[in-house]
């Protein structure tokens, strides 16, 4: 009695769906810790100079002047007049970081500028891009 012999099935392909699930699970990992590494949170477009000096304080305060005259400390938005009572509260010796729109209108710097000043604080950083 003779046996017949399966035919065996012919291995020309190869499987990229582990290779594709592993890539997405890469993809994944990449996307959500690039959103973290942005600078800023509120986006302004900052002004150029050629003669600033980089500083990193240790403890600071963001102030960010957005192009349509919004202010923000940090990622709250403020008026002018809970602006100036917040400004008013924090330590002198506390970092102000000021980041303005380039587009934003002079004013709103002046104003931010004229509150500090009012209050005795010189500890504050303009940021700009080179």
């Amino acid at each position: 009695m003779a046996r017949c012999k399966k035919p065996r099935k012919k291995f020309d392909e190869i499987n990229v769906i582990p290779f594709i699930d592993i890539m997405l699970v890469l993809l994944v990992m990449v996307l959500t810790t690039a959103t973290f590494v942005k600078q800023g949170v509120i986006p302004v477009e900052l002004p150029q100079a050629k003669k600033a000096t980089k500083e990193k304080p240790k403890k600071e305060l963001t102030i960010s002047i957005k192009a349509n005259g919004d202010i923000f400390i940090d990622k709250t938005k403020m008026d002018k007049a809970t602006l100036k009572n917040r400004l008013s509260s924090i330590p002198k010796e506390q970092v102000v970081v000021l980041r303005s729109d380039k587009n934003a209108k002079f004013q709103d710097f002046v104003t931010v500028m004229d509150i500090l000043k009012g209050i005795g604080h010189e500890n504050l950083y303009i940021v700009t891009k080179e």
